[in-house]
């Protein structure tokens, strides 16, 4: 299991290295694409990358001074691709605010047929 710097890691690997072929990246380039939250340092990354390649989702060729040739493995590709899924399904669900809304809402109408129909209708 991933912990999010290491996901965010991954995305910006995928996103450098297409097609599982091996790239030269300097590790500022990394750094520099890495949100403000979860900046590191090249030491950081680079215990970021070696769990990575420990976990089989990129391999290293070789590193030296800040400089990486990698490639993102077929496991690295499925954990970016079930990430997006995710991410996507999250973004189609309501937020609690309008459900408890138009739960309200529904039980206010439901309510005022309620005491329409009560009126009209006279019991024995």
């Amino acid at each position: 299991m991933l912990d999010i710097k290491s996901k965010i890691v991954l995305k910006i690997l995928n996103k450098e290295c297409p097609n599982g072929a091996y790239k030269i990246i300097d590790a500022s380039d990394i750094i520099s694409a890495m949100p403000n939250k979860y900046k590191v340092d090249s030491e950081g990354l680079k215990h970021i990358l070696i769990y990575l390649e420990r976990q089989d989702c990129i391999s290293i060729k070789y590193d030296d001074e800040n400089i990486y040739c990698l490639a993102i493995m077929p496991y690295g590709y499925e954990i970016c691709e079930n990430s997006q899924q995710k991410e996507k399904a999250s973004k189609k669900k309501l937020p609690l605010y309008v459900i408890f809304l138009i739960c309200f809402l529904l039980c206010f109408v439901a309510t005022l047929l309620a005491g329409i129909t009560i009126k009209f209708i006279p019991l024995p």
